[in-house]
């Protein structure tokens, strides 16, 4: 990985040069462009509206399962004034920036977390707009999808989501939103966390159980009748993580 910055006119940009080729401008992290050539795959649901797409000679390798588009939306109560514009304190506190290198650093250290490709924010006047690119993780699906579609989810999966939080939180990450559908399961049934926006690394132990309280409350809403069984194997898997 080479991580480079480039600013053209509003837009300051963060990418790998080692994955992004060609020119990189600000339109790679819009919708619009990759929707003009057609290159859109997917959709994934969810306020950000990420979308899959294939990036085509923009990639310096051909990914399987392509890339992924994640424009930054806000939730709750604030959303009604601005669904996507935050405060500007500078390119490196945006909350792409910041989910890009926290991803990194992670990655490096061995967390199954999504390859970074690229982030970019549109600085205007007191506020901005950003977005991210990701690889697509190969044939995953959310771990709320799996419970929905499978009465009988393997505990083995479980325990591995479990034995996953356990690594991230000994990697001192303390993932705000930490729910069902920020856990993947490949194909292969390896666990996977995205959407680190906000996420930060932490000291001390009293925000672990947070996490896991939220994940919690996340199964009761997918799986209401089946939330505890789910929750206790995925315990099990964090108290006692595989080797």
């Amino acid at each position: 990985m080479r991580i480079l910055e480039s600013q053209s006119a509003n837009a300051h940009i963060l990418y790998d040069a080692t994955a992004l080729c060609g020119p990189v401008t600000p339109e790679l992290f819009t919708r619009a462009y990759w929707q003009d050539r057609e290159a859109i795959v997917g959709e994934a649901p969810g306020r950000g509206a990420s979308v899959f797409f294939d990036p085509g000679d923009h990639a310096s390798e051909t990914t399987e399962e392509g890339w992924v588009l994640r424009p930054y939306r806000r939730g709750g109560m604030v959303a009604r004034v601005s669904q996507q514009r935050y405060v500007w304190c500078g390119s490196a506190r945006t909350r792409a920036a910041r989910e890009f290198r926290l991803t990194v650093a992670l990655r490096e250290k061995g967390l199954s977390v999504p390859q970074t490709i690229g982030a970019c924010v549109w600085h205007t006047g007191f506020f901005y707009e950003g977005a991210l690119i990701t690889v697509r993780i190969p044939g995953a699906q959310t771990l709320a999808d799996c419970i929905e579609s499978s009465e009988d989810l393997p505990y083995t999966s479980l325990r591995a989501v479990g034995a996953l939080i356990r690594k991230a939180h000994e990697l001192g990450l303390d993932h705000v939103d930490l729910n069902a559908r920020n856990l993947l399961l490949d194909r292969d049934g390896k666990p996977w966390i995205i959407d680190l926006d906000r996420c930060r690394i932490r000291n001390g132990h009293h925000w672990q159980a947070r996490n896991m309280e939220r994940l919690e409350r996340s199964l009761t809403r997918f799986a209401p009748s089946r939330a505890t069984g789910l929750m206790h194997e995925i315990r099990q898997g964090y108290l006692k993580p595989t080797p």
